[in-house]
């Protein structure tokens, strides 16, 4: 969340001592060929050794890079792959960006930004030009001094001494880089394939909160046949059921006035998504839903169809039998698979869950050390979510939209280039509602 550096070295690395240790295995770095860096080694001088690591680009095709800091200067994201001629607006993303910013209710963090986006690129006239596009979002309500003590100590459970242990350097203020205020450029990317994603194939992306502490949605409550957005935005806590939903909230009041915090689970479903998407080993679709949605902040856990409950089945139990339906399509009795089978979705709804854990910032006096490894007591300051799980939301949303749209993307380019075979193979075609779209 901020803008302003810690500029001391990582206490006990000597950068002279690092890159002696790194240019004598130059020779066999040289040799070596990683997909997640690109490494450049010269002759061994330790000007010469350069490495390029990755870790703020997502997607293959549908390309989306977020940037900024929580207290800097704003933050935002550059979507590049986007298809030509498509309707968007500022408007449109703001939408899904309200439901992502703090301050909406007493059980969200008190910080209060609008989160206005603007699109500086890649539109013109409304509709999109394929070239990148560029969203950015300003921070209007910093606090960094409510950072002082965490520029000398590791909040526990923060990113705050992994960065260190990283780079040898972090910024203090909100944790930077680490802090969810970096998901709104996931969040605005999100509503690009979200539309793209409902005028191609009619698909939905929708995610509720299931789980908050030890109040559980029970299983078979909500409908995921009829559910709607309207239903999961009822309430300030995003759970569809309103009964069950006054129990999550009481418990988030509970311990936000306690100076505590508390996880819980959010739901999330694919409706009407085509079958086909996804590919063998390495790149199942489950594969590219889980990193996308555990490469979110806080987030612990996650679950595909019936998840860790199918391991008390038998294979008779578990099993989903097919039948034809009155269209002939091939379909699942049972969806205990959440609509994917061998990695490649079987166009039944795609149910998978994500655990969040409680906040980390809290207002409790807790154990810790400093960068000088001294052991001290540190009561953290700022604002945060005594519950992130509302939030999370959109950004879950967010998440599996942009792997949809990336295998949509990718599925039309190998299987769906030539002809298909009509007898197994469904064609994605636009919607008619899409039609009248500019061309």
């Amino acid at each position: 969340m901020a803008s302003s550096l810690s500029s001391n070295p990582f206490l006990g690395s000597s950068r002279t001592e690092g890159f002696s240790r790194f240019s004598s295995l130059s020779t066999d770095i040289s040799k070596l060929s990683f997909s997640a860096a690109k490494i450049s080694v010269g002759p061994r001088n330790a000007k010469n050794l350069q490495i390029k690591a990755a870790g703020s680009t997502f997607g293959n095709y549908f390309r989306v890079t977020t940037y900024g800091e929580s207290h800097g200067g704003g933050v935002g994201c550059v979507i590049d792959g986007c298809p030509p001629r498509r309707p968007i607006s500022e408007a449109d993303l703001q939408v899904e960006l309200d439901r992502r910013r703090p301050g909406q209710s007493r059980i969200t963090t008190p910080r209060k930004e609008t989160d206005t986006c603007r699109i500086l690129s890649g539109v013109v006239n409304g509709v999109t030009t394929g070239t990148p596009i560029h969203v950015f979002v300003p921070n209007t309500d910093q606090r960094g001094h409510d950072y002082s003590e965490m520029s000398v100590a590791y909040r526990p459970s923060h990113a705050d001494a992994t960065y260190d242990m990283k780079y040898g350097i972090r910024v203090v203020e909100g944790g930077g880089r680490s802090s969810a205020r970096e998901t709104i450029g996931r969040v605005a990317a999100g509503a690009v394939a979200k539309k793209i994603l409902k005028e191609l194939a009619g698909t939905e992306v929708l995610a509720y909160v299931s789980q908050v502490y030890k109040v559980v949605l029970p299983d078979g409550v909500v409908d995921h046949e009829a559910l709607s957005m309207e239903q999961i935005e009822s309430n300030i806590v995003r759970c569809p059921d309103p009964e069950i939903a006054e129990k999550m909230i009481a418990a988030i009041d509970d311990v936000r006035l306690k100076g505590e915090s508390i996880g819980g689970v959010v739901t999330c479903i694919v409706k009407n998504c085509p079958p086909g998407l996804g590919s063998p080993v390495f790149d199942k679709l489950e594969a590219e839903l889980a990193k996308a949605v555990l490469s979110l902040p806080a987030s612990k856990g996650f679950e595909i169809g019936s998840g860790f409950g199918g391991t008390f089945l038998t294979g008779s139990e578990h099993n989903d039998p097919f039948y034809l339906d009155e269209n002939g399509r091939i379909r699942t009795v049972t969806n205990r698979s959440g609509g994917i089978q061998g990695g490649i979705s079987n166009g039944e709804i795609i149910t998978m869950r994500v655990a969040f854990k409680p906040t980390a910032t809290i207002g409790k006096k807790q154990s810790t050390v400093t960068r000088d490894k001294k052991e001290v007591e540190l009561i953290t300051r700022g604002r945060h979510d005594p519950c992130v799980v509302p939030r999370a939301v959109p950004m879950v949303e967010a998440m599996v939209a942009l792997v949809l749209v990336d295998q949509l993307m990718a599925q039309h380019g190998q299987c769906n280039l030539f002809p298909i075979n009509p007898d197994l193979q469904s064609p994605i075609e636009p919607k008619r509602e899409a039609s009248n779209t500019p061309v």
